[in-house]
């Protein structure tokens, strides 16, 4: 958890990215999003697969065009930008992939990989800065220096995870969206680099929207909690408030399915379940669906209603 300022880095408002899946159907994948996120805050978001997660965090950096909605970074709406302010902004919004080798090109070397940012922002300077600057961001997230030359492959999953941290960092972003960084990663690896984000948000000062399954995880690390189910935020609240006092039935639902290490507790443990009413998310084009809107049921405690 970082050092947070009164200051709002983020602010989504009425965020919304539908898909057309054909036959008059629209699938609702953010529908309706509003949060912001204080700049030094880790802000998590959680929810079952196929919730709109990492859905919500590519259409927040503008890797997708957004149905509607605004987001803004230290007040400006990034969706409004021409595309050469919209590149300038991008130095300060950057994000870590869930696949630590998919997302990174299997031709480049590691130099290639971290370098390419800094040639695309401008950044490198000449050849020896450029080279010192790759081995700094190395070095940051803890590996050798002597891995510039090597490819991809040649690494472990939390290895390769490290180097998109630090192809993440290359360009100074002061807000990063972690998109379940650890999941693709060993248990044993998954600490280390969780630690290793908390680490460089004190060092740095970044901020982060950190979206994962692994609910432990997440109440480790972030100061708020959001809670997505089907496209839409149902509860936000402070990390220790809503694992203590969930209110939203999904809430408590999602957080009676964490595991407990002991067998014989595990085996006692109350698991809540909810009814399939409702169908999924894909809804047709021209049908009118019940808006839910969060409402505060206590200070810094929303609850999506009705529910």
């Amino acid at each position: 958890m970082g050092a947070m300022t009164g200051k709002n880095l983020i602010e989504v408002e009425g965020l919304k990215k539908y898909f057309n899946v054909g036959n008059g159907k629209v699938l609702k994948a953010v529908d309706n999003l509003n949060f912001f996120i204080r700049e030094g805050e880790t802000l998590g978001m959680v929810g079952e697969s196929g919730c709109g997660k990492s859905t919500a965090g590519r259409t927040i950096l503008r890797l997708y065009e957004p149905t509607a909605g605004s987001v803004r970074v230290n007040g400006t709406d990034i969706y409004k930008l021409p595309p050469n302010k919209m590149k300038a902004m991008r130095r300060d919004m950057q994000m870590i992939f869930q696949d630590p080798y998919a997302s990174l090109n299997p031709r480049f070397t590691v130099s290639d990989i971290i370098g390419e940012a800094l040639d695309i922002h401008n950044m490198a300077g000449s050849r020896g800065e450029r080279k010192k600057r790759i081995e700094e961001l190395l070095d940051l997230v803890g590996l050798n220096t002597d891995h510039a030359t090597r490819y991809p492959h040649e690494f472990s999953g939390g290895q390769r995870q490290r180097i998109g941290i630090a192809r993440a960092l290359a360009v100074n972003p002061k807000f990063i969206i972690c998109d379940e960084p650890i999941s693709a990663l060993d248990v044993s690896i998954q600490a280390q680099v969780v630690n290793l984000l908390q680490e460089l948000q004190e060092r740095l000062g970044l901020t982060y929207l950190f979206i994962a399954h692994d609910l432990s995880m997440v109440k480790h690390i972030s100061d708020r909690v959001a809670v997505m189910y089907l496209g839409k935020m149902v509860e936000l609240a402070d990390s220790e408030e809503l694992y203590s006092n969930p209110i939203h039935p999904y809430t408590k639902s999602l957080l009676s399915a964490i595991p407990v290490p002991d067998p014989e507790v595990e085996a006692q443990k109350k698991r809540i379940l909810l009814s399939a009413e409702g169908g999924g998310p894909i809804r047709s084009a021209d049908e009118k669906t019940e808006e839910t809107t969060l409402v505060e049921v206590s200070p810094g405690h929303w609850v999506a209603t009705p529910y």
